[in-house]
């Protein structure tokens, strides 16, 4: 398996671990999380509107950066239960952004937090956020484990070289 994030969440997680996630933002995207969510908010379509904002171009929806979050979640099988974001400076279409999540709190009963910190590629913070949610179990464990042994197949990201693990 490339995948090894999987394999890490069910030998199980710890404490002070990052992760970290990258992503180029376009404005297919931005569309896309439009249409899904209804939110046709001016600033991520109508230039004139950006310009009278101070923005220098259409924006991506905050919440579309800040969903960079449920791609760590969904691997290792995080279940949140709360999310708090902060969002410092807009992400223009073609940014690449770079989402370091770091566990700082894990409960014996799974409960556990951890923090967020988005840079765009001229490091800049773009956002910061903060979390909770229940890691795996014993038995959340065992159903990863078989899940991995036959091939993962609900995950797309399964069989590709994927480890934001440092």
């Amino acid at each position: 398996m490339k995948n090894t994030i999987r394999l890490k969440a069910i030998h199980g997680l710890k404490q002070g671990e990052t992760f970290t996630i990258q992503r180029t933002f376009t404005k297919e995207d931005t569309r896309s999380f439009g249409d899904m969510t209804r939110d046709y908010n001016p600033v991520h379509y109508d230039e004139r509107w950006t310009e009278n904002k101070g923005f220098k171009g259409l924006i991506c929806h905050g919440l579309l950066v800040g969903s960079m979050i449920c791609e760590l979640g969904g691997q290792v099988g995080w279940l949140a239960t709360g999310m708090n974001f902060k969002f410092i400076g807009p992400v223009y279409f073609g940014d690449t952004i770079q989402c370091a999540i770091t566990i700082t709190k894990i409960q014996e009963n799974g409960r556990a937090e951890a923090k967020a910190d988005f840079t765009n590629q001229e490091g800049k913070q773009i956002c910061h956020a903060q979390m909770t949610g229940r890691l795996p179990m014993k038995n959340g464990k065992q159903v990863l484990s078989t899940m991995v042994k036959e091939g993962d197949p609900t995950n797309k990201l399964a069989d590709k070289d994927y480890n934001p693990c440092h």
